[in-house]
């Protein structure tokens, strides 16, 4: 006599497949997501270390206040080394190349930067009267991301 499987019982080991992958996909995705966010929360640190790491440096040669610009890149173009200083002020060793796209930088205008999530860009303004580098936290699409990236 021979050994098979019935029609029935594949059809069966079929189904749960189908099952236990949709699964895993949505959960893949999910933390996708979270590592995007997670990355932009250590680039919004690492920012923000720099740019009171160059001020303490500014201060002990005698001057004051903080770096005038992050970087000198190009405005909305892909490529670009971000938060790097200029010729003058040295800022991340390693800069952040800019991309448009989810879990990249923009530089949209000379103080301003946007980190896209979601398919959200959260706008980011670099104030350098008094070195702070923030987000906008009242505006209602963004405001969510904007506080998981600045906690």
């Amino acid at each position: 006599m021979k050994r098979a499987f019935t029609m029935i019982e594949l059809i069966m080991v079929i189904v749960i497949l189908g099952v236990i992958s949709s699964i895993a996909i949505s959960k893949m995705a999910l933390t996708r997501d979270d590592a995007i966010l997670t990355k932009g929360k250590g680039d919004v640190s690492a920012i923000r270390s720099t740019i009171a790491l160059v001020h303490s440096t500014m201060l002990l040669s005698g001057e004051s206040g903080y770096p005038a610009q992050l970087d000198d890149a190009a405005l909305n173009v892909e490529g670009e080394e971000l938060f790097d200083g200029n010729s003058t002020k040295k800022l991340l060793d390693y800069p952040i190349i800019s991309k448009n796209e989810n879990g990249g930088w923009m530089k949209v205008a000379n103080d301003k930067y946007s980190f896209r999530v979601m398919n959200l860009d959260i706008n980011f303004t670099y104030n350098s009267s008094d070195g702070t580098f923030d987000c906008d936290h009242d505006d209602a699409d963004t405001k969510k991301y904007c506080n998981l990236l600045t906690r």
